[in-house]
């Protein structure tokens, strides 16, 4: 009785809960629909939906399996202490950064994300933001709104060097579609090799510095880890061509977010493009929403029509996988912070 006045009131939508073996936690949804598909495991699994860090708290503590359907939430790390059969988490984003505190890295719980679902849209969304700043689209965009007629000069995207920091899913998929356009690429990962099949070249991490000179394009489109955590400081503005733009499609807290102002400010680089920041969503008062070199957008690179289909799929087949006792597609590798690429699995 207790497990069933508890879904009703977190999941009121869900329809009939009929209790079975299987229990599932959805955070981040109110009921079935929200998630489609889901209403396929009705028949044979207890589901349960979660809003609020006090839903979850006293929904996660009977729970098997999570679902966390909004990944930018981070009620979790409050909830854990209460769950005390939870065996596998799938999550839905690219990046685990908001689920990994010690406690559960700690634990045995699995851990699954949604890797390879926004590889394309995002690496489409940087093309997109290259040609913009190469053909000055806002310029364009500017001087339409005040009906000014100036003709003027642009660039071509053919053989501009653009280095994309972060050698993952997300980064090839960036890789492949600028060098596609004629531009040359390369990248940066944890450790260098030489005739990659999509960077030709990867750099060390240690090596960024390195690197940065020559990129007419700098893409952040790494994980945060450890290792990723303030990676561009002052220092690494420093190191960049005044005309080159920097592009973050990976996480705000890999960047100085102050340092890049000033840098922006200063000239030191010629603009950005910016689709995360430290702090979500930006602050009004942040002088970035009003610098004309600046390309500012609410954390929606990886975000298309359908998406919410496909982030389910995978739930839906790593549930079949798991109540098959077969290998989980995209299994985090919890120390690291990511999946490692031999675990990402086929959906």
């Amino acid at each position: 009785m207790a497990q069933d006045r508890r879904s009703q009131r977190a999941g009121a939508a869900s329809g009939n809960m009929i209790r079975m073996e299987t229990i599932i936690t959805v955070q981040g949804a109110s009921g079935v629909h929200d998630v489609p598909g889901l209403s396929s495991l009705e028949g044979e699994a207890t589901l349960c939906f979660s809003r609020t860090e006090e839903d979850l708290k006293e929904l996660i503590r009977d729970a098997e399996i999570l679902l966390g359907w909004d990944f930018r939430a981070r009620a979790l790390e409050a909830a854990w202490p209460e769950a005390r059969r939870l065996k596998w988490i799938q999550w839905s984003g690219a990046g685990v950064d908001a689920l990994l505190f010690p406690e559960l890295v700690k634990s045995e719980v699995r851990v699954t994300n949604s890797r390879g679902v926004f590889d394309r849209a995002m690496a489409e969304y940087v093309l997109g933001l290259i040609i913009a700043f190469v053909k000055h689209f806002p310029e364009t965009w500017s001087f339409q709104s005040e009906r000014r007629w100036r003709h003027r000069l642009t660039d071509t995207v053919h053989g501009k060097k653009v280095l994309v920091v972060g050698a993952g899913g997300i980064g090839r998929s960036i890789a492949r579609l600028c060098a596609g356009a004629g531009m040359r690429v390369s990248g940066v990962g944890r450790s260098a090799r030489s005739a990659d099949a999509d960077f030709g070249r990867v750099h060390a991490c240690e090596s960024l510095n390195e690197a940065l000179p020559e990129a007419d394009f700098v893409v952040v489109a790494a994980p945060l880890t450890a290792g990723t955590r303030g990676l561009f400081s002052a220092e690494q503005f420093r190191h960049m061509k005044s005309t080159a733009r920097f592009i973050n499609v990976g996480r705000g807290a890999i960047v100085d977010e102050s340092a890049l102002t000033a840098a922006l400010v200063d000239g030191r680089i010629g603009g950005a493009a910016l689709d995360v920041f430290e702090e979500e969503p930006l602050p009004v008062e942040s002088p970035l929403w009003s610098m004309p070199n600046v390309i500012v957008s609410p954390h929606m690179s990886g975000d298309f029509t359908g998406y919410a289909d496909a982030l389910a799929g995978i739930f839906l087949e790593n549930y079949r996988r798991y109540r098959a006792g077969e290998r989980l597609v995209n299994l985090v590798d919890k120390a690291l912070g990511f999946v490692p690429s031999q675990a990402a699995g086929s959906p």
